[in-house]
């Protein structure tokens, strides 16, 4: 099978092996004359990176770029990102990496003419009217990972370093122009990577799948990404230059990020506070608490996670669906519990609090209480 394509949905998404080369075009289509290459400390210096940088540079665009993104990207952060961008007299980013490169990124060129503090684009009811649509700069995606799918996003994920809360900050304008997927990117991603990203974009595919939420065409996009991650994850993770498997997680997590406008739910829930907290990975974690997430949903979830199991090739219903992935877990080296992440049971009442401030809380099967959150928390540890 030819794994390339040109999609459309949810927007342009330039699809296949080798397709980085098309990135001067990209910035041209957009309207980009000096891009802002923005991404994270651990891929500033890899040849990706400056494979991305040369293009730009012998297109005659410059070579322009922000690494100064912490693993879970914060205001301090973005403000840098702002300064650079505004002292370059920039016109575009271009968003580079896995989540957190992404998500500064999109909000570099967000932010960059807005006037407003970035809180006050929060995503509750219509707060994203308060931008100027005008302020906002072109934005082209380049993912490096395959599991945040921030690539096909309307939103960032941005964590206020005074509160250590995740916020969502969402726009339609913040959806990336154009994508440009090359599964070769992500041919040198660590085997902890892997599985951690990967696992995200199972969770992502789970918890919209699940949702009670009605979206159609969400659901059907999660069921197959479900099946996409469970057949693919183990030949990425076991060989990462299968270039077939790379490119198969890597429309999984686009996917899972399409999918959840139907909805995530408490693994989203309990991994947020946790990772703005005790900075963990959000895959990995995510991957953590997904059992006990299992367990609490089950009366909700059984006979629609039959389904999924059926679909997916695996017997057994609800139990062969759980079974499978405590398999996949233990498989990709997933840790047990939230205690060998390094959590411990000192906060768990603080988590609970920030758990059920978060967005992700309504689109759960099982309404979330303070008693039954603190409980989970307790089940994962």
């Amino acid at each position: 099978m030819n794994l390339t394509g040109n999609w459309s949905y949810p927007t342009a998404i330039k699809f296949g092996a080798g397709r980085i080369a098309e990135l001067a075009e990209a910035c041209v289509a957009c309207g980009m004359n000096k891009p802002l290459l923005v991404t994270d400390k651990g891929l500033a210096s890899l040849p990706i990176t400056l494979q991305a940088l040369d293009i730009l540079e012998g297109a005659g665009l410059g070579r322009a770029i922000f690494s100064e993104v912490d693993p879970n990207p914060n205001e301090i952060n973005l403000a840098a990102g702002l300064k650079v961008y505004r002292d370059g007299d920039h016109d575009g980013v271009i968003a580079f990496g896995g989540g957190s490169g992404l998500d500064l990124g999109k909000m570099v060129a967000f932010m960059s003419g807005q006037s407003r503090p970035v809180w006050d684009f929060e995503d509750i009811g219509d707060w994203w009217t308060r931008a100027d649509p005008a302020g906002i700069a072109p934005i082209i995606a380049v993912p490096t990972t395959a599991g945040t799918g921030s690539e096909v996003g309307r939103a960032s994920v941005i964590t206020n370093s005074e509160t250590h809360v995740k916020k969502i900050i969402f726009h339609p304008k913040v959806l990336p122009q154009v994508v440009i997927c090359d599964p070769e990117l992500t041919v040198g991603m660590p085997k902890m990577i892997t599985a951690g990203t990967g696992m995200d974009a199972f969770a992502h595919c789970l918890e919209a799948f699940c949702s009670p939420h009605y979206h159609p065409m969400s659901q059907g996009i999660a069921l197959e990404g479900l099946r996409l991650v469970n057949e693919y994850l183990p030949r990425a993770f076991a060989d990462g230059s299968d270039l077939e498997a790379r490119a198969h997680m890597m429309s999984a997590a686009a996917m899972g990020a399409t999918a959840f406008q139907k909805g995530l739910g408490a693994i989203h829930a309990l991994s947020h506070p946790i990772g703005a907290v005790y900075n963990t990975h959000h895959g990995t974690t995510n991957a953590v608490v997904m059992p006990a997430v299992l367990d609490f949903n089950r009366p909700e979830v059984e006979s629609r996670l039959a389904q999924a199991a059926a679909y997916m090739g695996i017997s057994g219903g609800y139990t062969g669906f759980y079974d499978r992935v405590m398999a996949l877990r233990e498989e990709l080296g997933i840790p047990n519990s939230l205690r060998d992440l390094g959590v411990g049971d000192d906060r768990l009442e603080e988590l609970t609090a920030m758990a059920l401030e978060d967005p992700s809380v309504g689109g759960n099967p099982v309404k979330m209480t303070s008693e039954n959150t603190l409980a989970l928390f307790q089940a994962a540890l």
